[in-house]
């Protein structure tokens, strides 16, 4: 029997690409990305949001550390559209940073889930997402009085899929394995972190990506959510 419910953040509760278009859109206008030549802000958040999925996925096995994935993502971007280093805008990043963690878009029915949720359970966060920024978006987005802890894996030292923050969560919650699930977007940080651990898990798939046969469960929507508990 599921008292325990742990739920990723970015990408899962808190809408990531939605917040991060806001941001950007307001950036490009800020940085006058037109006047350097970039004259699509669409192409822009396009190939920065590839980048950024991409390098997030490295991030999470280890593979490079957080400097190095805040230094690329738009360096990375703003190259590959062909801006030469010195036109590149220096605190774009710094901006991004500061400005993106502030923005209040969920996901849909996200709220009305989660009210109906905490009656019933124990609600929990595991993010891989950087300490100041996570901590920013729980409080401004409303989102600390749903749960009981925030886990986060700088303050870990270990990120997602890596099976000792499932078991630093479990501890924290005083939760069993076959009384937890988690939720999430992420099919390796997620749920293969979640079931390698011995815990169940469901796929939030909004995109409707392919589901692999080793993935037992999928939603499409945070509502659908009502029907599982």
């Amino acid at each position: 029997m599921i008292k325990h419910i742990f739920f990723d953040l970015d990408h899962t509760i808190w809408d990531f690409d939605r917040n991060a278009y806001e941001t950007l859109m307001e950036l490009y206008a800020h940085h006058r990305l037109a006047d350097l030549g970039l004259t699509s802000a669409e192409e822009f958040i396009a190939t920065y949001t590839v980048n950024n999925h991409q390098l997030w996925a490295q991030y999470h096995l280890g593979k490079i550390d957080k400097q190095t994935l805040r230094q690329q993502r738009f360096r990375k971007t703003f190259l590959e559209l062909g801006l030469t280093p010195e036109l590149i805008p220096t605190k774009f990043e710094e901006d991004f940073v500061n400005i993106g963690p502030t923005k209040t878009n969920l996901f849909e029915s996200a709220e009305k889930v989660l009210n109906y949720l905490q009656n019933n359970y124990h609600l929990h966060i595991i993010s891989n997402g950087f300490k100041e920024a996570t901590l920013t978006k729980m409080k401004v987005s409303n989102l600390n009085p749903y749960f009981k802890n925030v886990v986060i894996s700088e303050d870990v030292g270990v990120n997602k899929p890596d099976k000792a923050i499932f078991e630093y969560a479990l501890n924290l919650a005083q939760a069993q394995k076959k009384e937890s699930i988690m939720i999430g977007d992420s099919l390796e940080a997620d749920i293969y972190g979640a079931q390698n651990f011995g815990m169940k898990a469901i796929f939030f798939n909004p995109l409707k990506a392919q589901k692999p046969n080793d993935v037992e469960q999928q939603i499409h929507h945070l509502e659908e959510l009502l029907n599982h508990f």
